[in-house]
């Protein structure tokens, strides 16, 4: 018997079936647009989503004859889906990039105080969080609020649509500021003061809880057979963390996906001043009594796929003709030395320390002789400056990263992981299994069924270390110098960035 992982990302989702010993034995993938109705803001239709990992789920199980025993979900952060009474999705899910409720964040400040939301949830109050969004709906589009039955994450509406009791776990809650960190159970007077019920959401439980066996109906719509078991699954970063093996203090997760971020691992939850200061939040971690925090940034690899659909169609066509991968394509033009020319990936909201909602992109220190390949090469490293100036900030609060291990899409590049690893001035480590969020949520499936005896054992089976890299001391010296003058470019552009907001 199998088990599988279940992905649903901002861009895409994937199913991946792996055997006991975390070997991958099939994947699918599937695409779906990122819908901007105004300018600035972005959502996905949850119908769309729906099908497209259903799709994804049917495929990777007909490619397999080890028939799946258990599956977990692994999802995107804080986008909610609300549901009907008679299950019709009343309104796209908004993604945790949208900067609509800005104004709200302000407004959550003076209602309940900075300090206090964080000492409740573990989170500093930003502009992507549940309770937000659903004040911005009860205010903008009341109509769809007062029709609301029931509010979803798009792991919950995975299991939901299974035929299942919807569950959502303790990550994915606490992470969309929803959760008191001490309790377990939703921060009821956050909700209490936008008058929502918070039982319209989904039950809270620890990863890998076992919430039951889909039936043969929903078995034949998804392609699984009868009795499978599912079991609560994870935010989509801790989900990786897990199945990188980040389950230690000093070990850090470092996802390269659409969003770029790093996940640090605590023992304790972690409350300081000092994490308030930076806006690091701390939430619990899908492997059990630990608890992770989040360096961040909201423009990562779709920055890469953004070049590749604006200016990169030579390279499309190029990959069409030769089966080539196109991000291989591109990455052979750049250059082996390290630019000057320097990319803020601020194209959505910025992620931590700032929390800007009008921030914009830039792309400084062009001249006549600037190339393609040198082009391609500042938007991978303005992307990893921006990861380095954020993980940094970890050291700052006492918890350093001794140890970064990598997964998704981007840790397939060993052009990319290069640059990586001499921008950040560290070893960076690839597990062999690079879809780490996949293999974490089978971790939890298995462990719940019996397969391992506790996720601990899980992990120590599976999750192998096989490639390495090292800083080149020459390339690194000359990354140093540069985020000397990166670390100048956010707030040296701010006020104009704000002023082009503005229009």
């Amino acid at each position: 018997m199998s088990l599988m992982g279940v992905d649903v990302g901002t861009t895409g989702c994937k199913a991946v079936v792996f055997d006991e010993s975390g070997k991958q034995l099939a994947v699918a993938y599937r695409e779906y647009p990122l819908l901007s109705p105004k300018p600035g803001w972005f959502e996905l239709d949850p119908q769309r989503v729906l099908e497209d990992v259903k799709a994804s789920v049917k495929e990777a199980a007909g490619k397999t004859d080890d028939p799946v025993q258990a599956l977990a979900v692994s999802s995107q952060g804080e986008a909610i889906v609300p549901v009907g009474k008679n299950r019709e999705f009343l309104a796209n899910s908004i993604v945790s990039s949208c900067p609509r409720t800005a104004d709200l964040v302000k407004v959550w400040e003076d209602r309940f105080g900075r300090g206090e939301i964080f000492e409740r949830t573990g989170i500093p109050v930003a502009s992507c969080y549940t309770p937000l969004r659903l004040e911005w709906i009860k205010e903008n589009e009341p109509e769809v609020f007062k029709r609301i039955e029931k509010v979803l994450f798009f792991e919950d509406l995975v299991c939901w649509d299974l035929g299942l009791e919807p569950a959502v776990d303790l990550s994915l809650a606490s992470r969309s500021m929803c959760l008191d960190l001490s309790t377990q159970s939703y921060w009821k007077e956050a909700f209490d003061s936008i008058d929502f019920d918070p039982a319209k959401l989904s039950k809270p439980e620890p990863s890998g809880t076992l919430i039951g066996n889909i039936g043969e109906k929903a078995a034949k719509e998804w392609g699984l057979p009868a009795g499978v078991a599912v079991v609560t699954g994870g935010h989509d970063q801790p989900a990786a963390a897990l199945g990188v093996g980040a389950i230690e203090e000093g070990v850090a997760c470092y996802g390269l996906g659409t969003v770029e971020c790093v996940t640090s691992v605590f023992d304790q939850p972690l409350l300081s001043d000092e994490m308030l200061e930076r806006n690091l939040c701390c939430y619990h971690h899908t492997f059990p009594g630990k608890f992770v925090s989040l360096a961040y940034n909201f423009t990562g690899g779709c920055l890469f796929k953004w070049y590749r659909d604006t200016f990169g169609e030579g390279a499309v066509v190029e990959a069409e003709r030769t089966g080539g991968d196109v991000y291989d394509i591109l990455s052979a033009k750049v250059p082996s030395e390290p630019t000057r020319l320097f990319a803020l990936p601020h194209f959505t909201s910025t992620g931590t320390p700032y929390f800007d909602n009008h921030s914009r992109g830039a792309l400084v220190g062009l001249t006549l002789g600037t190339t393609e390949g040198e082009v391609i090469k500042s938007i991978l490293e303005g992307v990893t400056y921006e990861i380095r100036m954020c993980s940094d900030t970890f050291k700052e609060v006492g918890h350093p990263v001794k140890e970064y291990r990598c997964s998704g899409g981007g840790a397939k590049s060993e052009t990319w992981m290069q640059i990586k690893a001499d921008i950040m001035n560290a070893e960076m480590t690839v597990p062999e299994v690079s879809e780490a969020g996949c293999l974490g949520m089978a971790l939890l499936a298995g462990s719940a069924v019996g397969v391992y005896r506790n996720v601990k054992e899980a992990v120590e089976t599976t999750v192998k270390v096989t490639k390495r890299y090292e800083p080149d001391a020459h390339r690194a010296a000359i990354y140093n110098e540069n985020m000397e003058v990166y670390k100048d470019l956010y707030p040296a552009l701010q006020s104009i960035n704000h002023r082009i907001a503005r229009f």
